[in-house]
């Protein structure tokens, strides 16, 4: 992997977190590469707005406040319940079984936090790709970057998992049925729990 695809792996994974100091000499080492592409890594991960440099600190992982977390999730909302929407009305058998499998392989590792949040990221990426529009997909993909800068998963316990799940399951039952407002509505409701969540987990950090 590149020095840019193991940051930006470091940060997704919580390995460094919001506020983490991001110090060229350490990163190099820890990467096992120089210091010239740790540096285009951090200054392509400010562009991107993962990155952001304080007075007297340096390059430092961004931090959001809970009104851009709010925001973040609104505009998550709208794409995700627009994908969903779409998504019942050209989502394929093929997809449809993938989503399925995601969902219970997301059951069975309910206690590895890790392995459970790559395997929703994934459930959410099918469903956005299964809504056959390329400019969505753009636009999701934008967001997904800053959907790093949340920090550490709200999936690490058995029962927020169990929940999680039985929302995808409502998802996946609307696009079977092919009624994109039933999946539009299952999609908002599992998003909101979403925010509440992250919320919740933000204030007990606090």
């Amino acid at each position: 992997m590149t020095a840019y695809e193991q940051l930006f792996q470091a940060i997704e994974t919580g390995n460094l977190k919001p506020g983490d100091r991001l110090l060229e000499t350490d990163l190099a080492a820890r990467f096992g590469v120089s210091r010239t592409p740790v540096r285009e890594a951090i200054r392509r991960l400010e562009a991107e707005g993962i990155v952001t440099h304080m007075p007297r600190v340096g390059a430092v992982v961004r931090a959001l406040g809970q009104q851009e977390i709010v925001e973040l999730y609104e505009m998550r909302i709208v794409l995700e319940t627009t994908a969903a929407s779409m998504a019942a009305k050209h989502a394929s058998s093929a997809e449809i079984r993938t989503l399925e499998n995601l969902n219970a392989q997301m059951a069975e590792c309910a206690k590895d936090p890790i392995k459970v949040a790559r395997l929703n990221r994934h459930f959410h990426r099918c469903i956005m790709q299964a809504a056959r529009n390329q400019f969505l997909s753009h636009s999701y993909q934008a967001l997904s970057h800053a959907l790093i800068l949340l920090g550490k998963t709200t999936l690490e316990t058995e029962p927020r998992v169990a929940t999680v799940v039985a929302q995808h399951e409502d998802i996946i039952e609307a696009l079977k049925a092919a009624q994109p407002q039933d999946a539009k509505v299952a999609m908002r409701d599992h998003m909101e729990t979403s925010l509440d969540h992250r919320l919740k987990a933000l204030h007990v950090d606090a």
